[in-house]
Protein backbone atom coordinates (compact mmCIF):
# COMPACT_ATOMS: atom_id res chain seq x y z
CA UNK A 1 0.00 0.00 0.00
CA UNK A 2 3.00 2.12 0.81
CA UNK A 3 3.50 1.99 -2.91
CA UNK A 4 0.53 2.92 -4.15
CA UNK A 5 0.74 5.98 -1.39
CA UNK A 6 4.12 7.26 -1.94
CA UNK A 7 5.42 6.53 -5.38
CA UNK A 8 2.83 5.73 -7.85
CA UNK A 9 0.16 8.57 -6.37
CA UNK A 10 1.74 11.69 -7.59
CA UNK A 11 -1.32 14.04 -6.41
CA UNK A 12 -0.28 15.17 -3.18
CA UNK A 13 3.10 16.36 -4.55
CA UNK A 14 1.26 18.12 -7.53
CA UNK A 15 -1.21 19.46 -5.18
CA UNK A 16 1.52 21.51 -3.34
CA UNK A 17 2.82 22.70 -6.63
CA UNK A 18 0.22 24.28 -8.40
CA UNK A 19 2.66 25.51 -11.19
CA UNK A 20 2.67 21.95 -12.24
CA UNK A 21 -0.83 21.27 -12.62
CA UNK A 22 -1.89 20.57 -16.26
CA UNK A 23 -3.67 23.41 -18.07
CA UNK A 24 -4.57 20.43 -20.37
CA UNK A 25 -7.01 18.49 -18.27
CA UNK A 26 -8.77 15.09 -19.83
CA UNK A 27 -12.11 14.97 -20.48
CA UNK A 28 -13.36 12.26 -22.88
CA UNK A 29 -15.27 8.51 -23.00
CA UNK A 30 -13.79 5.57 -23.04
CA UNK A 31 -11.10 4.66 -25.68
CA UNK A 32 -8.35 1.73 -26.14
CA UNK A 33 -5.73 2.83 -23.02
CA UNK A 34 -8.76 3.88 -20.96
CA UNK A 35 -11.56 1.33 -20.03
CA UNK A 36 -12.91 3.11 -17.12
CA UNK A 37 -14.19 7.25 -17.36
CA UNK A 38 -15.96 8.88 -14.22
CA UNK A 39 -17.89 11.53 -15.05
CA UNK A 40 -19.36 13.77 -11.89
CA UNK A 41 -20.68 16.76 -10.77
CA UNK A 42 -21.91 17.65 -7.71
CA UNK A 43 -23.84 20.63 -5.86
CA UNK A 44 -23.93 21.05 -1.88
CA UNK A 45 -25.73 23.97 -0.14
CA UNK A 46 -28.91 24.03 -2.30
CA UNK A 47 -32.39 24.90 -0.62
CA UNK A 48 -34.80 23.42 0.96
CA UNK A 49 -35.85 20.87 -0.04
CA UNK A 50 -33.52 20.20 -2.78
CA UNK A 51 -30.27 20.56 -0.30
CA UNK A 52 -28.20 18.58 -3.05
CA UNK A 53 -28.08 17.32 -6.85
CA UNK A 54 -25.53 15.09 -7.81
CA UNK A 55 -24.69 13.32 -11.38
CA UNK A 56 -22.12 10.63 -10.92
CA UNK A 57 -21.25 8.55 -14.37
CA UNK A 58 -19.11 5.48 -14.34
CA UNK A 59 -18.28 4.30 -17.90
CA UNK A 60 -16.89 1.02 -18.25
CA UNK A 61 -17.10 -0.16 -14.72
CA UNK A 62 -14.49 -2.24 -13.45
CA UNK A 63 -14.42 -5.40 -11.50
CA UNK A 64 -14.23 -4.18 -8.03
CA UNK A 65 -15.86 -4.20 -4.65
CA UNK A 66 -16.02 -0.15 -4.33
CA UNK A 67 -17.97 -0.09 -7.83
CA UNK A 68 -20.27 -3.03 -6.67
CA UNK A 69 -19.35 -5.18 -10.04
CA UNK A 70 -16.58 -7.56 -8.95
CA UNK A 71 -18.92 -10.56 -9.63
CA UNK A 72 -20.07 -9.58 -13.40
CA UNK A 73 -16.65 -9.09 -15.55
CA UNK A 74 -18.30 -9.26 -18.43
CA UNK A 75 -21.24 -7.04 -17.99
CA UNK A 76 -19.20 -4.64 -16.16
CA UNK A 77 -17.02 -3.65 -19.23
CA UNK A 78 -19.95 -2.62 -21.29
CA UNK A 79 -22.20 -1.12 -19.06
CA UNK A 80 -22.64 2.59 -17.98
CA UNK A 81 -24.35 3.22 -14.39
CA UNK A 82 -25.51 6.90 -13.61
CA UNK A 83 -26.63 8.26 -10.50
CA UNK A 84 -29.13 11.52 -10.61
CA UNK A 85 -30.60 12.57 -7.09
CA UNK A 86 -31.34 15.34 -4.71
CA UNK A 87 -32.83 14.95 -1.28
CA UNK A 88 -35.83 14.49 -1.99
CA UNK A 89 -37.80 11.21 -2.12
CA UNK A 90 -36.65 9.28 -5.08
CA UNK A 91 -37.42 5.78 -6.54
CA UNK A 92 -35.99 6.47 -10.07
CA UNK A 93 -31.96 7.79 -8.57
CA UNK A 94 -29.91 5.16 -10.28
CA UNK A 95 -29.76 3.94 -14.04
CA UNK A 96 -27.85 0.98 -15.74
CA UNK A 97 -27.16 1.19 -19.38
CA UNK A 98 -25.74 -0.99 -22.12
CA UNK A 99 -22.71 1.51 -23.65
CA UNK A 100 -23.07 -0.31 -26.86
CA UNK A 101 -26.63 -0.16 -27.40
CA UNK A 102 -27.77 3.11 -25.29
CA UNK A 103 -24.63 5.13 -25.49
CA UNK A 104 -23.61 7.72 -27.86
CA UNK A 105 -20.10 9.24 -27.07
CA UNK A 106 -18.16 11.82 -28.65
CA UNK A 107 -15.23 14.27 -28.41
CA UNK A 108 -17.77 17.01 -26.51
CA UNK A 109 -20.46 14.70 -26.00
CA UNK A 110 -21.48 12.09 -23.32
CA UNK A 111 -25.51 11.32 -24.24
CA UNK A 112 -27.16 8.24 -22.06
CA UNK A 113 -29.74 7.24 -23.80
CA UNK A 114 -32.43 10.09 -24.05
CA UNK A 115 -32.23 10.90 -20.72
CA UNK A 116 -29.00 12.32 -19.40
CA UNK A 117 -26.79 14.38 -21.58
CA UNK A 118 -23.39 16.23 -20.85
CA UNK A 119 -22.27 18.52 -23.44
CA UNK A 120 -19.18 21.26 -23.94
CA UNK A 121 -15.66 21.98 -23.38
CA UNK A 122 -13.61 23.66 -21.16
CA UNK A 123 -14.72 26.11 -19.30
CA UNK A 124 -17.91 25.94 -20.53
CA UNK A 125 -20.78 22.83 -19.90
CA UNK A 126 -24.50 21.65 -19.95
CA UNK A 127 -25.56 19.22 -18.34
CA UNK A 128 -29.63 17.91 -18.83
CA UNK A 129 -31.51 15.01 -17.55
CA UNK A 130 -35.62 14.55 -19.08
CA UNK A 131 -37.47 12.56 -16.56
CA UNK A 132 -40.74 12.75 -15.26
CA UNK A 133 -39.59 12.34 -11.40
CA UNK A 134 -36.17 14.72 -11.48
CA UNK A 135 -35.07 16.88 -14.20
CA UNK A 136 -32.84 19.40 -14.50
CA UNK A 137 -31.08 21.69 -17.52
CA UNK A 138 -28.05 23.47 -16.26
CA UNK A 139 -25.10 25.38 -17.20
CA UNK A 140 -21.82 24.72 -15.83
CA UNK A 141 -19.01 27.33 -15.91
CA UNK A 142 -15.40 25.44 -14.64
CA UNK A 143 -13.68 28.38 -12.02
CA UNK A 144 -10.29 26.92 -11.66
CA UNK A 145 -9.22 26.05 -7.74
CA UNK A 146 -8.03 21.98 -9.68
CA UNK A 147 -6.92 19.54 -7.26
CA UNK A 148 -6.23 16.05 -8.22
CA UNK A 149 -7.48 13.28 -5.73
CA UNK A 150 -5.15 10.65 -7.51
CA UNK A 151 -2.37 10.96 -10.33
CA UNK A 152 -0.76 7.74 -10.66
CA UNK A 153 2.41 8.17 -12.52
CA UNK A 154 2.96 6.30 -16.09
CA UNK A 155 -0.59 7.65 -16.90
CA UNK A 156 -2.40 4.77 -15.08
CA UNK A 157 -4.77 6.51 -13.40
CA UNK A 158 -6.27 10.20 -12.78
CA UNK A 159 -8.97 11.94 -10.80
CA UNK A 160 -9.28 15.36 -10.63
CA UNK A 161 -11.84 18.22 -9.13
CA UNK A 162 -12.21 21.80 -10.13
CA UNK A 163 -14.35 24.50 -8.74
CA UNK A 164 -17.42 25.08 -11.10
CA UNK A 165 -20.43 27.64 -10.90
CA UNK A 166 -23.61 26.13 -11.44
CA UNK A 167 -27.08 28.06 -12.89
CA UNK A 168 -30.20 26.78 -14.28
CA UNK A 169 -33.23 24.74 -13.02
CA UNK A 170 -34.70 22.16 -11.40
CA UNK A 171 -38.29 20.20 -11.66
CA UNK A 172 -39.25 17.44 -9.21
CA UNK A 173 -42.66 15.61 -10.11
CA UNK A 174 -43.19 19.02 -11.46
CA UNK A 175 -41.96 21.10 -9.14
CA UNK A 176 -39.72 23.94 -10.08
CA UNK A 177 -36.97 25.49 -8.90
CA UNK A 178 -34.00 27.41 -9.61
CA UNK A 179 -30.10 26.49 -8.85
CA UNK A 180 -27.05 29.20 -8.54
CA UNK A 181 -24.66 27.43 -6.67
CA UNK A 182 -21.00 26.38 -6.59
CA UNK A 183 -20.52 22.53 -7.66
CA UNK A 184 -17.36 19.95 -7.92
CA UNK A 185 -16.53 19.35 -11.46
CA UNK A 186 -15.19 15.55 -11.24
CA UNK A 187 -13.58 13.10 -13.40
CA UNK A 188 -11.21 10.46 -13.57
CA UNK A 189 -10.04 7.82 -16.19
CA UNK A 190 -8.64 4.43 -15.29
CA UNK A 191 -6.72 1.62 -17.35
CA UNK A 192 -7.80 -1.73 -16.50
CA UNK A 193 -6.64 -2.94 -13.12
CA UNK A 194 -6.99 -6.27 -11.85
CA UNK A 195 -7.13 -5.50 -8.14
CA UNK A 196 -7.98 -2.45 -6.76
CA UNK A 197 -7.32 -2.18 -2.76
CA UNK A 198 -9.88 0.50 -1.73
CA UNK A 199 -12.82 -1.15 0.55
CA UNK A 200 -13.89 2.03 2.12
CA UNK A 201 -14.36 5.61 0.45
CA UNK A 202 -15.92 8.86 2.32
CA UNK A 203 -15.99 12.07 1.05
CA UNK A 204 -18.10 15.64 1.79
CA UNK A 205 -18.39 18.36 0.68
CA UNK A 206 -19.61 22.06 2.21
CA UNK A 207 -19.38 25.24 0.33
CA UNK A 208 -18.55 27.85 2.67
CA UNK A 209 -18.71 31.72 2.75
CA UNK A 210 -16.54 33.77 0.38
CA UNK A 211 -17.29 31.27 -2.34
CA UNK A 212 -14.75 28.80 -0.75
CA UNK A 213 -15.07 25.14 -0.91
CA UNK A 214 -14.37 22.17 1.75
CA UNK A 215 -13.84 18.58 0.55
CA UNK A 216 -12.79 16.12 2.89
CA UNK A 217 -12.15 12.22 1.94
CA UNK A 218 -10.89 9.02 3.25
CA UNK A 219 -10.34 5.83 1.86
CA UNK A 220 -9.26 2.57 3.67
CA UNK A 221 -8.04 -1.25 2.61
CA UNK A 222 -10.08 -4.40 3.25
CA UNK A 223 -8.23 -4.59 7.06
CA UNK A 224 -9.34 -1.12 8.16
CA UNK A 225 -5.76 0.78 6.92
CA UNK A 226 -5.95 4.42 5.56
CA UNK A 227 -5.04 4.81 2.22
CA UNK A 228 -5.73 8.46 1.86
CA UNK A 229 -6.72 10.83 4.09
CA UNK A 230 -7.20 14.31 3.31
CA UNK A 231 -8.98 17.84 3.02
CA UNK A 232 -8.99 20.59 0.52
CA UNK A 233 -10.06 23.75 0.95
CA UNK A 234 -10.82 25.39 -2.74
CA UNK A 235 -10.83 29.43 -2.53
CA UNK A 236 -12.68 30.77 -5.96
CA UNK A 237 -11.11 34.26 -5.47
CA UNK A 238 -8.01 33.80 -5.32
CA UNK A 239 -8.00 30.39 -7.48
CA UNK A 240 -5.75 28.66 -4.56
CA UNK A 241 -6.17 25.29 -2.95
CA UNK A 242 -4.75 24.04 0.23
CA UNK A 243 -4.46 20.50 0.42
CA UNK A 244 -3.55 18.58 3.57
CA UNK A 245 -3.51 14.84 4.92
CA UNK A 246 -1.73 15.47 7.94
CA UNK A 247 -3.62 15.12 10.97
CA UNK A 248 -6.99 14.43 9.11
CA UNK A 249 -8.68 12.30 11.36
CA UNK A 250 -12.44 10.81 10.60
CA UNK A 251 -14.53 9.68 13.32
CA UNK A 252 -18.37 8.42 13.77
CA UNK A 253 -20.69 8.51 16.60
CA UNK A 254 -23.74 7.14 15.63
CA UNK A 255 -24.36 4.94 12.80
CA UNK A 256 -28.65 4.20 11.46
CA UNK A 257 -29.16 0.45 11.68
CA UNK A 258 -27.65 -1.92 9.16
CA UNK A 259 -28.78 -1.57 5.29
CA UNK A 260 -29.09 -4.53 2.24
CA UNK A 261 -27.94 -2.96 -0.29
CA UNK A 262 -29.31 -4.07 -3.98
CA UNK A 263 -25.99 -5.88 -4.17
CA UNK A 264 -27.20 -8.09 -1.28
CA UNK A 265 -24.32 -6.22 1.20
CA UNK A 266 -24.90 -5.06 4.74
CA UNK A 267 -23.89 -1.56 4.95
CA UNK A 268 -23.66 0.88 8.52
CA UNK A 269 -24.07 4.90 7.01
CA UNK A 270 -23.18 7.10 9.63
CA UNK A 271 -26.07 9.54 11.65
CA UNK A 272 -23.82 11.51 12.65
CA UNK A 273 -19.51 12.29 12.62
CA UNK A 274 -16.63 14.61 13.20
CA UNK A 275 -13.71 15.34 11.15
CA UNK A 276 -10.68 16.76 13.26
CA UNK A 277 -7.84 18.17 11.11
CA UNK A 278 -4.98 19.71 13.20
CA UNK A 279 -1.74 20.67 12.04
CA UNK A 280 0.54 23.55 11.94
CA UNK A 281 -0.97 25.78 9.52
CA UNK A 282 -4.44 25.15 10.47
CA UNK A 283 -7.60 23.47 13.02
CA UNK A 284 -10.47 22.30 11.27
CA UNK A 285 -13.40 21.02 13.22
CA UNK A 286 -16.80 19.56 11.35
CA UNK A 287 -19.32 18.41 13.26
CA UNK A 288 -22.38 16.88 10.86
CA UNK A 289 -25.62 15.16 11.66
CA UNK A 290 -27.16 13.44 8.33
CA UNK A 291 -30.85 14.05 7.41
CA UNK A 292 -31.23 10.64 6.41
CA UNK A 293 -31.87 10.80 2.77
CA UNK A 294 -29.33 8.60 1.52
CA UNK A 295 -30.00 7.43 -1.84
CA UNK A 296 -27.91 4.21 -3.42
CA UNK A 297 -26.29 4.50 -6.73
CA UNK A 298 -22.14 5.79 -5.74
CA UNK A 299 -21.05 2.39 -7.16
CA UNK A 300 -21.77 0.17 -4.07
CA UNK A 301 -23.09 2.59 -1.72
CA UNK A 302 -24.94 5.77 -1.10
CA UNK A 303 -25.27 9.46 -0.89
CA UNK A 304 -27.01 11.94 0.67
CA UNK A 305 -26.72 15.49 2.73
CA UNK A 306 -26.32 16.65 6.42
CA UNK A 307 -26.46 19.57 8.33
CA UNK A 308 -23.07 20.83 10.01
CA UNK A 309 -20.99 23.11 12.48
CA UNK A 310 -17.55 23.90 10.63
CA UNK A 311 -14.84 25.56 12.77
CA UNK A 312 -11.79 27.26 10.89
CA UNK A 313 -9.38 28.28 13.04
CA UNK A 314 -11.52 31.21 15.24
CA UNK A 315 -14.12 31.40 12.16
CA UNK A 316 -17.27 29.50 12.52
CA UNK A 317 -19.88 28.67 10.01
CA UNK A 318 -23.25 26.21 10.32
CA UNK A 319 -25.28 25.25 7.53
CA UNK A 320 -28.16 22.83 6.44
CA UNK A 321 -26.82 20.81 3.39
CA UNK A 322 -23.86 19.64 3.06
CA UNK A 323 -23.13 16.49 0.74
CA UNK A 324 -21.70 13.11 1.59
CA UNK A 325 -21.26 9.95 -0.40
CA UNK A 326 -20.56 6.81 1.78
CA UNK A 327 -19.06 3.33 0.42
CA UNK A 328 -17.92 0.16 3.00
CA UNK A 329 -17.09 -2.64 1.55
CA UNK A 330 -14.92 -3.91 4.06
CA UNK A 331 -15.06 -7.83 5.03
CA UNK A 332 -15.31 -7.11 8.71
CA UNK A 333 -17.99 -5.54 10.11
CA UNK A 334 -15.91 -3.10 12.14
CA UNK A 335 -18.75 -1.32 13.74
CA UNK A 336 -20.46 -4.30 15.65
CA UNK A 337 -16.80 -5.41 17.18
CA UNK A 338 -16.09 -5.58 21.06
CA UNK A 339 -15.00 -2.58 23.04
CA UNK A 340 -11.66 -4.22 23.78
CA UNK A 341 -11.31 -5.09 19.76
CA UNK A 342 -12.18 -1.45 18.94
CA UNK A 343 -9.13 -0.05 21.55
CA UNK A 344 -6.85 -1.67 19.94
CA UNK A 345 -7.66 -1.05 16.54
CA UNK A 346 -7.30 2.48 17.43
CA UNK A 347 -3.86 1.67 18.56
CA UNK A 348 -3.25 1.45 15.03
CA UNK A 349 -4.70 4.33 13.81
CA UNK A 350 -8.12 3.16 12.50
CA UNK A 351 -11.20 5.34 13.20
CA UNK A 352 -13.14 5.17 16.01
CA UNK A 353 -16.70 3.88 15.29
CA UNK A 354 -19.52 3.36 17.68
CA UNK A 355 -23.10 1.85 17.30
CA UNK A 356 -25.53 3.32 19.70
CA UNK A 357 -28.58 1.65 20.15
Amino acid sequence: MQLLKGFLDQSKQLNQTPAKLSCNLPLHAPNSQYKTILLGLKIPNLPAPLHYLNFISVIGCPSAAIFGSEKNKKASNDTAIVMCSSSMRMAGQFSSYNISSDCAFEKHSFQFQDREAFNGSFPNFNLQRIDSELSFNLQIKSAGALCYYNKLRMNLAEYWSQLCECSGELTYKGQRSDIQQLGSLEYARVMSFSFLPIAFYTAQIINLSGKRQLIVMQTRDRLNRILQSRVYLKDLQQQHVWMSDEGVHFHIQRLYPAVTTPHYKRMYLPREFEWIIHNEKIKICITAKSRGDYKFGVGAGYAGSFSYQVKINDELEEGESGYCEYIDCRSLNWQEKNKKEKFFDELNDSAPIFLKK
